[in-house]
């Protein structure tokens, strides 16, 4: 078993995953800008992004609760990405009362247009490392993505 990581290298960690976010915030903006959606637009399309890529697709409420509108900013939201050609709704295949939101095909293009050479450049990175490194990147991402979520949720129950 490898030693303990010592307090300067858990400082450095901590420091490396603040500026990672940051960045990531900041190519946000460019993207948000770029293509006339802000940044709560850019947290929605992503949610139907991922939910998309899991196969269940959002309805308009569970959309809602990802990024935290009330229902009716939830509305506006959808139809601002709607008129923009970034989300289309369709309806559900086994219950057509409820609606399913899903990236709609020019949205994504447009997104991977963007995101694809960052998606290069990380695989390059990537390539730099043994699968064992990045089983250990990935299940310490994991935590660390876990500890975010409960210390969030802490925080809105309002916990000591």
């Amino acid at each position: 078993m490898p030693a303990p990581p010592t307090a300067a290298l858990h400082a450095e960690i901590i420091e490396l995953l603040r500026r990672y976010s940051l960045e990531s915030h900041r190519l946000a903006e460019v993207f948000a800008e770029l293509h006339g959606v802000h940044h709560t637009d850019l947290r929605a399309l992503v949610a139907v992004l991922d939910a998309e890529r899991h196969g269940e697709p959002l309805t308009p409420g569970e959309l809602g609760a990802a990024v935290g509108l009330s229902s009716g900013a939830t509305t506006a939201l959808i139809d601002r990405l709607e008129a923009t050609g970034h989300l289309r709704r369709a309806r559900d295949d086994p219950d057509r009362r409820r609606v399913r939101l899903h990236y709609d095909p020019e949205g994504l293009a447009l997104a991977h247009a963007f995101f694809s050479p960052l998606g290069e450049r990380t695989t390059a990175v990537m390539d730099h490392f043994a699968p064992e490194e990045l089983a250990t990147v990935a299940r310490f991402l994991r935590a660390m993505n876990q500890a975010i979520e409960e210390h969030r949720a802490h925080l809105r129950r309002g916990d000591d």
